[in-house]
C-alpha cells in the first residue's frame, strides 16, 4: 500500500513573528526592527526616535482631549456633552452661556445652565413683543393711515388746498399698500391735487433714534428706525441684472420715489465677479433742483448674475413724500404744481379724502419673526405703548412700561428683564433663558398660541433658520426664533421631538466667540429632536 502523501502545515501569520522573535537575539537591533515591522531600515537616529514620537503624541493627545473635553459643569447640569464640548472647542467659556430646556407642561427641566442670569437676547427678544402685540392688541388689529385735504374736491376733482397724509405706525405701509390708499382717494372724487403734501408723523413721538445706529451702519436696512409714516422701510432695493447680448447692466429701483433719478454707467465686463459690491455701489446724493441722484459706475462683471442692493437713506419725510407723490402719479393723479414737502398736524375740520387699513397684526407678527425684521418689531413695540397707554405720542417709555405691566398680570415678573426698543437690535436689553423659557410656556398655552408659533421661522425649512441642519432628522420640527449680534448668538422656541413630545429650547451665547458657537447650538436642537435623553 502506497504510503500517504505527507501533509505540510501551512504557516500561519503569528509563525513568521515567532520565528523572528527567536531569531532577533542573533541579528542587529535595526535588522530585526525591519524585518519584524515590515518596513524600510531606519537610520540609527530613527532608530532611537519612537520613544520621543510616542511622548510627543501622547502630549498632544493629550492637549487636543483638554481642548474639546466637555466642561464637568455643565455636563452635570443636563447640558448634552457635545455641547459642552462644542463650546470649548470654540472658545466660549461655560459662564458666558445658558441654556434651558424644559417638555412643555413639565416642571422640570431637561437641562438648565445659567438659566437665571439675564443675558443679552438680541433679535429673540421679538418674541416678547410679538406676544405682547398678539395678547394685547390681537391677531386681528390693523394700522391705519389716512389722507385729509384741507377741502373737497370741486366739480372738476381737484382738492384746492393742501392734502394731509397721517400715519399710525403701520409696519408694512409698501407701494402696494400706498396704492391702495390713492385708489380710495380717486374713487371718492379726488384727482387733482393744488396745494402742498403735509405730512402728519405725530403718532410717534420725535427723537425715538437720539443714540443713532448700534453699529454705525446708517445705510443698513436693518438700522432703519421707527416712524409714524414708514415708507417701504425707508430702503431703496436697487437691482443689477447683468446682459451679455447687449453687453450692459440694467439698473431698476423699487420703491419708486417721484425725486429719484438714475444714472447708470456701469460697464460689464468679464471674468470672475470678486467683490462686485463695492464697485457697484451707488452715491446716492440731492441736488440742487430736488431731485435725488443715484449714481452708479465702475465695473460689474457678467459672472455675478443678477444681485439686490438695499441702501437705507433720506430721512422719513423725503422717503413718504416721494412715495406718495410717486403713486399718485402712476394712479393718473394730477398736480397743479409739484407740491412742497411740509410737516405738520392735521387741522381741526379738514376732509378725510381716503383711509386705509393695512394688513392684519397676525401677518405682520409672521414678518417680523420669520425674518427678524427690527423696524416693524420696534414700530409694533412703540404702538402697543400708543393703544394701550394713550395720553400722548408713542415712546419708548411708553410701551414699555405697558409690557411690564402686562407681564406681570400674565404672573411672568422678570427682574432682570430690561426692555430698550423691543427688536433686541440694542446693547442694553436683557432677559434671562428661564424667564424667556416661561414666557414660551405662557404663550403655547394662550389663544394667541398657533399664531406665534406659526410665525416662527421652521428649522431647515424657512426664514431665518432656512439652511441650518436641512438633512438632520431635526429639519421641520423646530420652530424658533434666532437672534445675532456681533458677540450674541442666541436661540429660542419650540421643537417637536421624535417621541412626540415638544419641548420649549432657550439658549443665549454672550461672548467675542459667540459666532464659532453655532455648532453648539445645532447640536443642542438635535439631541432635544432625540427626545433629551
Amino acid at each position: 500500500m502506497a504510503a500517504m502523501p505527507r501533509t505540510i502545515a501551512a504557516p500561519t501569520a503569528s509563525r513568521p513573528g515567532a520565528l523572528l522573535r527567536c531569531l532577533s537575539p542573533l541579528l542587529s537591533p535595526i535588522l530585526a526592527a525591519v524585518l519584524l515591522a515590515g518596513g524600510p531600515a531606519p537610520t540609527p537616529a530613527q532608530a532611537k526616535a519612537p520613544a520621543k514620537t510616542v511622548k510627543a503624541a501622547k502630549a498632544a493627545k493629550a492637549a487636543t482631549a483638554a481642548k474639546t473635553a466637555a466642561d464637568p459643569a455643565l455636563v452635570s447640569a443636563g447640558v448634552p456633552t457635545p455641547v459642552a464640548a462644542a463650546l470649548r472647542r470654540a472658545g466660549v467659556p461655560a459662564s458666558a452661556a445658558s441654556f434651558y430646556v424644559v417638555r412643555l407642561g413639565a416642571g422640570t427641566a431637561r437641562a438648565s445652565w445659567n438659566a437665571q442670569q439675564p443675558m443679552n437676547p438680541a433679535s429673540t427678544m421679538k418674541l416678547v413683543t410679538t406676544f405682547a402685540g398678539l395678547q394685547l392688541l390681537g391677531p386681528d388689529y390693523r394700522w391705519q393711515t389716512s389722507l385729509y385735504a384741507d377741502a373737497q374736491p370741486g366739480f372738476d376733482g381737484t382738492v384746492n388746498g393742501n392734502v394731509y397724509l397721517r400715519g399710525h405706525g403701520d409696519p408694512k405701509l409698501v407701494p402696494e399698500e400706498m396704492a391702495k390708499l390713492v385708489a380710495k382717494a380717486r374713487a371718492g372724487g379726488a384727482t387733482g391735487i393744488n396745494g402742498d403734501l403735509v405730512l402728519d408723523r405725530s403718532y410717534f413721538a420725535d427723537g425715538l433714534d437720539g443714540n443713532g445706529t448700534i453699529d454705525g451702519e446708517v445705510q443698513r436696512a436693518y438700522n432703519v428706525g421707527p416712524d409714524a409714516l414708514l415708507y417701504a422701510f425707508k430702503t431703496l432695493s436697487f437691482t443689477l441684472t447683468p446682459d451679455p447680448a447687449s453687453q450692459t447692466v440694467a439698473v431698476s429701483v423699487t420703491p419708486e420715489l417721484a425725486q429719484l433719478k438714475l444714472d447708470n454707467r456701469l460697464t460689464l465686463t468679464n471674468g470672475r465677479c470678486g467683490d462686485w459690491q463695492s464697485s457697484a455701489s451707488p452715491s446716492v446724493l440731492p441736488q440742487a433742483d430736488g431731485t435725488v441722484l443715484a449714481s452708479f459706475s465702475g465695473d460689474y462683471a457678467s459672472d455675478c448674475g443678477e444681485h439686490v442692493l438695499n441702501i437705507a437713506t433720506l430721512s422719513h419725510a423725503e422717503f413718504t413724500w416721494g412715495g406718495f407723490v410717486a403713486e399718485w402719479q402712476r394712479a393718473g393723479g394730477r398736480f397743479a404744481h409739484m407740491p412742497a414737502l411740509r410737516s405738520g398736524k392735521v387741522p381741526r375740520g379738514a376732509v378725510l379724502l381716503a383711509r386705509h387699513y393695512g394688513l392684519p397684526l397676525a401677518d405682520i407678527v409672521r414678518d417680523i419673526n420669520k425674518f427678524s425684521n427690527n423696524v416693524m418689531a420696534r414700530q409694533l413695540f412703540l404702538t402697543i405703548g400708543a393703544e394701550m397707554d394713550r395720553g400722548g405720542p408713542a415712546s419708548t417709555g411708553r410701551s414699555i412700561r405697558v409690557v411690564q405691566r402686562w407681564l406681570a398680570r400674565q404672573g411672568l415678573d422678570m427682574p432682570g428683564l430690561v426692555l430698550d426698543n423691543g427688536s433686541g437690535l440694542s446693547r442694553e436689553e436683557r432677559i434671562s433663558a428661564y424667564d424667556m423659557a416661561r414666557l414660551l410656556q405662557q404663550a403655547a398655552a394662550s389663544n394667541v398660541g398657533p399664531v406665534l408659533i406659526d410665525s416662527l421661522p421652521v428649522l431647515g425649512v424657512d426664514g431665518t433658520l432656512r439652511n441650518r441642519l436641512t438633512r438632520a432628522n431635526a429639519a421641520g420640527n423646530g420652530y424658533l426664533k434666532t437672534g445675532t449680534l456681533a458677540d450674541v448668538r442666541a436661540l429660542a422656541g419650540y421643537v417637536d421631538a421624535a417621541d412626540g413630545g415638544r419641548y420649549v429650547v432657550v439658549s443665549m451665547i454672550n461672548h467675542p466667540n459667540a459666532a464659532q458657537a453655532l455648532e453648539a447650538h445645532d447640536a443642542l436642537l438635535q439631541w432635544v429632536y432625540r427626545g433629551a435623553p
